[in-house]
């Protein structure tokens, strides 16, 4: 099937030459997505389901009585052009309307410093929690969610005497670890060791190394995209498999391919969404994402639902709230209504999505446990 113009994210140099430059009737949201770096394998899945919220939109009314207009933006820590700088420049020419960004924690950091409530800002992943900043919604997982039960169901059924930490040098693996540790203290189980590396390594044996001779029996990997598969290349080349589990929150189906089925053998992840869920949300949204993108794709995962979610939850925050986004953030009690690859229509408005447990079969995942969010 052939996008509409309007589906196709337009790049900046659109914004400062061309009949972009000149027009104020789309509603422009910035998609801030990593294109390059550790990170980068996830943009092909973002902008497709960020795409179908689009089209869902434009369909009717828009955001506010807007069509709809993607502004693509890479958001990688490689990006060559520091991010503070570009989403300043567009929100100061009024460029874009709103931000809907997946990217790491850090960029979100830094990016709260600048946006400063001039427009509405969803940040759509996993993420460490706590995020209270004025007129910025967070609207993924955190560990307190994914972690605490998922360990507690690999402790109790496979008994490892001790666990291994590791994970990207950052807020989220070292706060998300922080929380490991006080479930590990909690169980009465050890920790055998703890790592955080920087971003972009080529191999991961050294630390594979480490970790068997730490003696450990389970790994909570927190490593991001191109590192992870890194890391699971080099495990499974090891054999660590045989007698070590990993659990990760942040492996999706992309890396699963990446990684190939021989390095997956007793991998876990826990999150809210995978792209096989037998669910009615899942179902009504697969069928709207392959009947515009076609069956090849780029597969769907927790990472690219969440810009679908995203951009839905800035419309609905629209609709309901265009009065009083300014004042509110992520841990008020704001009832927003919108559209999910991972809530069903029929639940609750405010209802947080149900967290899966699920182990690597193969290239896919098989959801072997569910788990009520408690936040």
């Amino acid at each position: 099937m052939l996008l509409s113009d309007s589906l196709i994210p337009a790049e900046l140099a659109d914004l400062r030459d061309g009949p972009l430059a000149r027009s104020r009737e789309a509603y422009r949201i910035a998609l801030l997505i990593p294109m390059c770096g550790s990170a980068g394998i996830w943009a092909p899945s973002c902008i497709s389901s960020a795409q179908v919220a689009v089209e869902e939109l434009n369909r009717g009314n828009g955001i506010c009585g807007r069509k709809v207009q993607l502004i693509m933006i890479d958001s990688a820590l490689e990006a060559s052009v520091p991010i503070e700088e570009v989403v300043n420049d567009l929100i100061e020419s009024r460029s874009i309307d709103a931000i809907v960004g997946m990217h790491i924690s850090a960029i979100r950091q830094r990016l709260s410093k600048v946006v400063r409530q001039r427009v509405p800002y969803i940040y759509t992943p996993l993420y460490e929690g706590g995020e209270r900043t004025a007129g910025l919604f967070a609207i993924g997982e955190t560990p307190q969610e994914q972690l605490g039960p998922s360990m507690e169901l690999l402790q109790n059924k496979y008994r490892p005497k001790s666990w291994a930490l590791i994970g990207n040098d950052y807020v989220w693996p070292r706060t998300s670890h922080s929380y490991a540790k006080s479930k590990l203290a909690e169980m009465s189980v050890d920790l055998a060791y703890e790592k955080y590396v920087p971003f972009g390594l080529k191999k991961m044996d050294q630390f594979v190394d480490e970790i068997d001779r730490s003696g450990a029996g389970a790994v909570l990997l927190s490593l991001v995209g191109q590192d992870a598969i890194a890391f699971n290349r080099a495990f499974g080349r090891a054999g660590l498999h045989d007698r070590v589990l990993r659990l990760s929150c942040a492996m999706e189906e992309n890396g699963l391919l990446a990684c190939g089925a021989k390095n997956l053998k007793r991998l876990f992840a826990a999150t809210a969404y995978f792209g096989n869920l037998p669910t009615e949300a899942n179902g009504a949204f697969k069928e709207r994402y392959y009947g515009l993108h076609g069956d090849q794709a780029p597969v769907l995962n927790a990472i690219g639902q969440s810009t679908y979610e995203g951009v839905q939850y800035l419309a609905g925050l629209m609709q309901g709230h265009a009065s009083r986004w300014r004042h509110q953030n992520s841990l008020d009690a704001l009832q927003v209504n919108y559209k999910s690859g991972r809530i069903s229509p029929n639940d609750r408005i405010g209802e947080r999505a149900k967290i899966y447990l699920a182990r690597a079969d193969g290239v896919r995942f098989e959801v072997i446990e569910a788990f009520n969010s408690t936040g």
